[in-house]
């Protein structure tokens, strides 16, 4: 058998579900060929013939899946510290929305923003992620709120797919606030008519989110985005239960969304409608901490049921400028009391489902993309145990 690169001496994560935990193979090897895995395992089960263009020995370091950050809103202009400062101060995320900042703020400066800043500026945050072993992000429009802005938000992401080495899977979330310039009637009307349409037809969505919150949109306003999403061929995905349970699991649900995300408030009845509909729960401790909230989500229910547990950093500049998803890890632990196996599922295989991408990338398995990160560690634990730290030893993104 013969390998375009193999690494011997490895400790594999390799985060496969027909193993317990992580998978964790000692003396492990992984081969690959043409950007794609061939062999993943215990070296010992090696063929004896088995040589590659490039070997080499690892001494023991962890090898796990590329790191995938599934939901991120990285491309917008401007920053909120003044916000953070507010916050600081007492002030509340819903206060600060109805004062005319939040996210009505991020809007006016991304619509002000020039397209080669917005990429510039998108580039920079990228490439923090890729030097903590991320391989695949994925990035929500909903700075625009317009259909040009919005569209212009989902061209540059996919721009950053192209120039940058990782891949990029692009969101449309025009349902996140509604604009000042229009009434909401109006704006959900131009969400289903004109820029789902022209987000499906342009290939510049792979999915359609909205929020669903009192200060933003209603389930059953959604509903009439979800369904539309649908009728042209676009996957959905929600922000839900943040703040107060408006019913947004059993909204995902009723969709079969990919995943529901953030559900600090989400109900047993909730978490069960997201088990029979095998929606993941992606939970985001950045806005978690920086909001200071106090109600963590359902973890144990998530666990009761069965719903895959995601966790992303939710980088946006209002209410988690969280550009650490190893950070993220560490807070998912800390703050929601998941373990190391869960927090490190949740960065992989479980991220991968939440982006519909689970038969391509999130585990070290043959026919999967050779997207690896080599870490400076032999244990998972200290992936998630280090603050600051970053162990990364090498990054591989199709077989590169």
């Amino acid at each position: 058998m013969q390998f375009d690169r193999l690494w011997r001496g490895a400790t594999l994560a390799t985060l496969a579900p027909r193993f317990a935990g992580v998978g964790l193979i000692e003396h492990g090897a992984i081969g690959i060929t043409d950007g794609r895995i061939v062999f993943a395992g215990p070296a010992a089960e090696l063929p004896a013939a088995a040589h590659a263009r490039e070997e080499v020995d690892l001494g023991g370091r962890l090898v796990t899946p590329g790191l995938i950050d599934c939901h991120t809103h990285i491309v917008f202009g401007g920053e909120r510290s003044a916000e953070f400062e507010m916050r600081l101060a007492g002030a509340d995320y819903q206060s600060i929305a109805r004062a005319g900042g939040g996210i009505l703020s991020t809007v006016r400066a991304t619509r002000a923003a020039s397209e080669q800043t917005l990429r510039e500026t998108g580039a920079q945050r990228l490439r923090e992620l890729i030097g903590e072993g991320v391989t695949t992000v994925e990035i929500k429009s909903g700075y625009g709120l317009d259909t040009a802005h919005e569209l212009r938000m989902l061209r540059v992401a996919r721009a950053l797919g192209s120039e940058l080495p990782l891949q990029v899977v692009t969101t449309l979330l025009a349902a996140h606030a509604v604009p000042p310039e229009t009434d909401r009637i109006a704006y959900l009307e131009r969400i289903r008519t004109e820029m789902i349409p022209r987000a499906a037809a342009e290939g510049l969505a792979d999915a359609v989110d909205g929020f669903c919150e009192g200060i933003a949109f209603s389930a059953e306003e959604l509903r009439a985005v979800f369904a539309c999403a649908r009728q042209h061929g676009l996957s959905v995905k929600l922000h839900a239960d943040q703040l107060s349970d408006g019913g947004g699991a059993q909204l995902a649900a009723e969709f079969q969304a990919l995943s529901a995300d953030h559900l600090e408030w989400t109900s047993e009845a909730g978490v069960a409608a997201l088990a029979g509909a095998g929606t993941v729960a992606v939970l985001l401790p950045g806005a978690f901490y920086c909001l200071r909230e106090r109600r963590v989500p359902p973890v144990a229910a998530l666990r009761r049921h069965g719903v895959p547990m995601a966790l992303a950093t939710d980088c946006n500049p209002g209410t988690s400028p969280l550009l650490s998803l190893l950070a993220a890890m560490n807070l998912g632990a800390i703050q929601f009391g998941l373990t190391v196996e869960e927090t490190l599922i949740g960065v992989t295989r479980a991220a991968a489902q939440a982006l519909g991408r689970q038969a391509e990338i999130g585990t070290l398995e043959p026919g999967k993309r050779a997207d690896l990160a080599i870490w400076n560690a032999t244990r998972p634990a200290e992936l998630v145990y280090w603050i600051g730290r970053n162990p990364l030893y090498a990054r591989i993104w199709r077989g590169h």
